[in-house]
């Protein structure tokens, strides 16, 4: 694209995570892995670097607990959550450490003993297991994502899940028409069948805007344009609108995108926040469609979508492979369900890290000045794996310091045992 030689590798996940699983070279890995986890921090240029910012978000969020006469930002976090205090939430995620942790630890086992005899790495490190956790699972279960990506093309993916969605709340989902902001975005149209008339009820219309590209925020998120209002300067009601962001690769020349089972799960998680946004009923903007949910309840319909994408019925609709046309087989998709837990502890373990490191720094006045010790001391509490001493997660972790999880990433956790 920029009229260069060779290929160039960015820090975005449809990059980034391809490489650091498959590339054969350890420099390469490490090249890219140093480079992710060190985004935005002190030892990049300076004006990137978002120490100074991250300190100042933590002194605002505390003086605003105390004008507001509450000990800590957490405390007023949690007014609006399910979670009654700071203590609950991290005796929570403690005792869920504790379970997962036995888990963990035979995962992390038999990582280094499969890099030992199988790989012959005796010094396994950070940017070496994703690369031999992907050659442990396809050793194990005899496939790998690559393989199962073929099957998942994005049009039928699209296609089977607004067929389940129609089937599941009876209603209908049509291409519509508005001005967007990239020829790549897509806006659509739902509608609920009318009483007595043919006419569709419209319900809700949301933009989809799935490819990674240049300039674009990485991630995936769903968050509402407008919601469901009776609005009372003007008769009738005003219909919710949602955007639906994903990040993964555009098809190459005119192959379809393919998507790998993960892309697939997250689309369907965001689409269950969309459907909790735009099949409301309520007329109260304040509290219709996602609006006043309770942050660790909001997640609920999002992880719950995720489960159709393991039910065989489902997946047999979602694929259609892209050079033979064939849908995902039998064989392969009992070895995926048979592989769906693998590593599930060091997962677990990983996740609570991430929510204790923000309880913690949102509960403990005075840790805009200790950051990095948090970090610290919240690995040697939880990890089984823990990073190099350069890494600096937290430099780029936009969720609780840009996405309003502050005091709410044990949100997910939280949603997934309800």
């Amino acid at each position: 694209a920029e009229g260069k030689e060779g290929h160039k590798l960015t820090l975005h996940m449809p990059c980034y995570l391809p490489v650091i699983q498959y590339a054969q070279s350890r420099t390469l890995r490490e090249t890219l892995y140093r480079a992710y986890t060190t985004r935005a921090s002190e030892t990049g240029p300076a004006e990137r670097d978002n120490t100074t910012l991250m300190q100042e978000l933590l002194a605002l969020r505390q003086e605003e607990a105390t004008l507001l006469g509450y000990p800590s930002f957490a405390d007023v976090s949690l007014v609006a959550k399910m979670a009654e205090s700071p203590q609950q939430v991290t005796d929570f995620l403690r005792d869920l450490a504790r379970r997962a942790r036995p888990y963990a630890e035979k995962d992390m086992a038999e990582l280094r003993d499969f890099a030992r005899t199988e790989l012959g790495m005796t010094d396994l490190q950070a940017w070496d297991t994703p690369f031999v956790s992907e050659k442990l699972k396809e050793a194990r279960y005899a496939f790998s994502d690559q393989e199962v990506k073929q099957y998942f093309t994005e049009p039928t993916v699209l296609q089977g899940l607004f067929g389940l969605i129609e089937t599941l709340f009876e209603v209908k989902i049509k291409p519509d028409r508005a001005p967007v902001w990239h020829e790549s975005v897509r806006f659509f149209r739902i509608e609920r069948a009318g009483v007595g008339t043919d006419v569709g009820e419209l319900v809700g219309q949301f933009y989809l805007d799935p490819y990674a590209r240049a300039g674009k925020r990485p991630g995936a998120w769903m968050d509402d344009v407008r919601g469901r209002w009776s609005r009372p300067d003007v008769a009738g009601t005003q219909t919710p609108v949602a955007h639906l962001v994903c990040n993964y690769a555009k098809g190459v020349g005119d192959k379809p995108a393919l998507l790998t089972h993960d892309d697939v799960i997250t689309l369907f998680h965001e689409f269950g926040h969309g459907l909790h946004h735009m099949l409301t009923k309520v007329e109260d903007i304040g509290v219709s469609g996602i609006s006043g949910v309770e942050w660790d309840a909001v997640e609920l319909p999002s992880q719950f979508m995720e489960n159709f994408c393991w039910e065989w019925a489902l997946v047999q609709k979602l694929t259609h492979h892209v050079d033979t046309g064939e849908s995902l087989p039998r064989a392969l998709y009992d070895k995926m369900i048979a592989a769906k837990n693998f590593q599930s502890g060091l997962m677990t373990l990983r996740q609570i890290e991430f929510s204790l490191f923000d309880m913690r720094l949102h509960a403990e006045p005075g840790s805009d000045q200790r950051i990095q010790a948090v970090v610290d001391e919240v690995r040697q509490e939880v990890a089984v794996n823990i990073p190099p001493s350069f890494n600096r997660f937290q430099h780029s972790f936009s969720h609780i310091f840009a996405g309003g999880y502050s005091a709410g990433y044990y949100s997910y956790k939280w949603a997934e045992v309800l």
